[in-house]
């Protein structure tokens, strides 16, 4: 059985980044753990912020869209030896049409969907951890530390989008080098 969920937080923590899906009225949420560009991703799909040019996910849905389909909901479906899997249920003249995906990609099309995101409550009763331990640390200096990483972050994504290598090497020095400083 599925339940319906939310994204709760992005996360970035010593391990990487955190996605955290909650189900909708728990107070638990199941960390998965994305890559700093899927995160990217995510945040950038939940904040409805244009960017320059389409990324990955922005050119499938729009592609989806002008010929005619629609995604239903995305679903996580079950974790084997910590890995989680995920599908998307697409929509077109013919029915239903179910694709595997990598759940970062399941949730940040969701999001720009704007469509349902469901979780098996296995995967829940498995991995799912209580909020009261998901803290954020209210130290002024993490607030801004993770302010100046998501800045940089958002600079080092338009200038790879604008083909600006040089610039973009330049920030991700200044990223490796913003986290050497704070962790």
């Amino acid at each position: 059985m599925f339940v319906e969920t939310e994204i709760w937080n992005v996360a970035h923590t010593e391990q990487g980044y955190a996605v955290l899906v909650k189900p909708i009225g728990a107070n638990a949420a199941v960390p998965i753990f994305v890559g700093q560009l899927e995160a990217q991703s995510i945040l950038i799909g939940m904040g409805n912020n244009p960017m320059p040019r389409p990324n990955t996910h922005d050119l499938f849905l729009s592609g989806l869209v002008k010929t005619g389909n629609t995604i239903e909901k995305a679903e996580i479906t079950e974790i084997k030896d910590g890995i989680f899997y995920s599908r998307i249920h697409i929509r077109n003249i013919s029915g239903i049409v179910e694709l595997d995906s990598r759940p970062s990609d399941s949730i940040a099309l969701a999001v720009r969907a704007d469509c349902p995101l469901f979780m098996a409550e296995e995967i829940i009763d498995e991995a799912a951890v209580s909020l009261e331990f998901i803290t954020e640390k209210t130290d002024p200096l993490n607030s801004e530390y993770e302010e100046q990483r998501m800045q940089l972050e958002k600079r080092l994504e338009r200038a790879v989008n604008l083909e600006n290598y040089e610039e973009a090497a330049e920030l991700r020095d200044n990223l490796k080098k913003l986290d050497e400083d704070f962790f």
